[in-house]
């Protein structure tokens, strides 16, 4: 596997990576267990701050949504990085689940967590195609648009 591989895609793509957020309870962001890497449910925190509020369809557009899943997929990757020291240790996404806080009339989670999972394929390719669940909810910590929960396997 070359070095850097995913680093030098990031930086292609223009993305960098935050710092790892914070837990807001009492939980680690990411945790390994054999070749898995289990990414806690992250938030579209950026800069130390969450760019929308409230529910999708109401307070939040589609578009906002799935800008908010982008970051939560940033999120996660910074959580894997800080654990494992490398993305080039990913060898795939295994599976993503997407909760969406959204308004009552709102149908369209799986469109809204495109944002994470087609940013994955973009970083990581065939291999960051992956399982998923987009679940609607009426209501996510702190009033967030979008939380994500990640399975990674890795080498």
């Amino acid at each position: 596997m070359t070095q850097h591989r995913i680093e030098k895609r990031l930086s292609q793509l223009k993305i960098t990576l935050p710092s790892v957020v914070s837990p807001i309870a009492e939980y680690v962001p990411a945790k390994q267990v054999g070749t898995l890497v289990y990414v806690s449910g992250q938030g579209p925190a950026k800069d130390g701050c969450f760019p929308y509020v409230g529910r999708v369809g109401a307070d939040v557009s589609l578009e906002q949504g799935y800008e908010s899943a982008r970051l939560c997929a940033l999120n996660g990757l910074a959580a894997v990085q800080d654990l494992i020291g490398s993305l080039d240790r990913i060898a795939e996404v295994v599976h993503v689940r997407g909760f969406v806080n959204s308004a009552s009339d709102f149908h369209d989670q799986p469109r809204v967590i495109n944002g994470a999972s087609e940013l994955l394929v973009e970083i990581f390719g065939d291999r960051g195609r992956h399982a998923r669940a987009a679940l609607g909810t009426s209501n996510l910590p702190g009033n967030i648009p979008v939380e994500i929960e990640f399975v990674f396997r890795v080498e």
